[in-house]
């Protein structure tokens, strides 16, 4: 069999997806910070840990909703309320870390209604209940079909090296970011 043949029989398995999926979201997650900032500020501000347009916490959340809450999809009251409890945890666990770590803080409720310690506030834990709801029920069954035809196009090879690279860059900005929050 010829090896343009192979290439577009060959799909990325389970684990290479989720990979994907972690890249595509933590971008598109930095995209809607930067979008966020420019029109709540006036300008454009550098949102998130790393030196590179993705934020982590967005890409890791897509996953949590793609592999534990995905079964809610039919039942909106239990993908809101498990997601509004899982994500504010999630997020209350990564401000406590990076606070801890750092000493810096990249969010702050303090002055939301009914917050706890600054970290997590009601008002966020409902959206993200709400948006569990958005990214479940329409966001990712229509990004999981257009990312399927883009794929269908590229050969496996350059998938997976795409792949690689993208872990590669992320590994080593994560590691100049943790340099340059620690000094």
């Amino acid at each position: 069999m010829e090896i343009s043949k192979l290439n577009k029989k060959i799909k990325l398995n389970r684990i290479q997806t989720l990979i994907m999926y972690f890249f595509i979201f933590a971008f598109l997650g930095w995209v809607m910070e930067t979008l966020y900032s420019i029109y709540s500020l006036g300008y454009f501000t550098k949102r998130g840990f790393l030196y590179g347009p993705i934020c982590p916490i967005y890409g890791f959340g897509a996953l949590m909703l793609i592999l534990f809450l995905a079964k809610y999809r039919n039942n909106n009251l239990k993908l809101f309320i498990y997601a509004a409890i899982i994500f504010s945890a999630f997020e209350y666990v990564v401000s406590y870390g990076l606070d801890a770590l750092f000493a810096m803080h990249w969010w702050d409720y303090t002055n939301e209604f009914f917050n706890l310690n600054g970290r997590i506030s009601i008002f966020y834990s409902f959206a993200w209940g709400i948006i569990a709801i958005i990214f479940i029920n329409h966001v990712y069954p229509f990004l999981k079909k257009k990312i399927n035809l883009i794929l269908a196009k590229i050969p496996y090879i350059v998938q997976v090296s795409v792949l690689y690279l993208l872990c590669g860059v992320w590994m080593v900005d994560t590691v100049a970011s943790f340099i340059r929050y620690l000094t």
